[in-house]
């Protein structure tokens, strides 16, 4: 039988800007019952608005547009809004595709909203090992989680952005169902199906930003290992890179071209 435990303490503080994340998360923990404080094999999530809080990557309200603009590599699509600033979706810096970039204005100070952290996966190594440290603990897995939309799909979930500590994916490739049949194409991911998990704990209003999960520890791993990085699909395995005036665009240039081509060799 196969168990998994989620669980979500109360306790941290409000985080500020150049907070130690790191002990304030170690201290809540430490001081747990026996049962609920984290083992070896275990997985501390954190939400990524507080390690943006801690890392100071808040900004006033006001320059929200200007703040997803600097964080956008691409335009992925953009739908205007009368009376209210264009809905975007777009590709960050860190590769993830995102409404607004990830500029969240939700569980911030009034007046402000927050950036994503600038490398979610060195921010979450830094914490695994102040746990580790802290908490006596050998093998520990952190992931560091957002809330993000999918395409096809309504409503929102929690993925991982950050990890360390943990294989953020199962290759099952190679190995057989329950039926013999072989599996081909399936991987996977883990550290994203964790973070939806934690969410369920921890809830959106209720100040719980961290969750302990226990039951994943054959995924917790002895070193760092890549982070959540590896998930970001690379642009040539994307079949929708392009967003509908991209295509039209490149379309319209491509029919130029051809022409082109054509009256030359005639």
């Amino acid at each position: 039988m196969e168990r998994l435990s989620v669980w979500a303490p109360d306790g941290l503080p409000e985080i500020r800007p150049g907070d130690d994340l790191g002990a304030l998360v170690a201290g809540l923990l430490a001081g747990l019952d026996d049962q609920d404080r984290p083992r070896d094999g275990d997985v501390v999530v954190v939400t990524s608005k507080i390690v943006s809080k801690a890392e100071g990557r808040v900004v006033a309200a006001d320059d929200r547009e200007a703040a997803i603009t600097a964080e956008t590599v691409r335009v992925v699509a953009r739908r205007e809004r009368p009376g209210q600033a264009p809905l975007r979706i777009v590709e960050n810096k860190l590769g993830l595709v995102m409404a607004a970039a990830g500029v969240d204005a939700s569980n911030t100070p009034e007046g402000t909203v927050l950036l994503l952290p600038v490398d979610p996966d060195a921010s979450a190594r830094t914490i695994r090992a102040a746990l580790v440290q802290r908490l006596g603990l050998r093998r520990l897995g952190v992931v560091v989680t957002d809330t993000a939309g999918r395409p096809w799909r309504d409503a929102l979930v929690d993925i991982a952005i950050g990890c360390a500590g943990i294989a953020p994916t199962d290759d099952l490739r190679g190995s057989t169902d329950s039926h013999g049949r072989p599996l081909n194409v399936t991987v996977t991911a883990v550290v994203d199906e964790i973070a939806a998990a934690s969410e369920l704990v921890r809830g959106k209003a209720s100040g719980r930003a961290i969750a302990v999960v226990r039951g994943m520890a054959h995924h917790v791993t002895d070193d760092d290992g890549p982070g959540a990085r590896v998930l970001v699909r690379g642009s040539a395995d994307d079949l929708f890179r392009e967003g509908s005036a991209e295509a039209y665009a490149r379309g319209v240039a491509d029919g130029r071209a051809a022409r082109t081509d054509d009256r030359a060799g005639g």
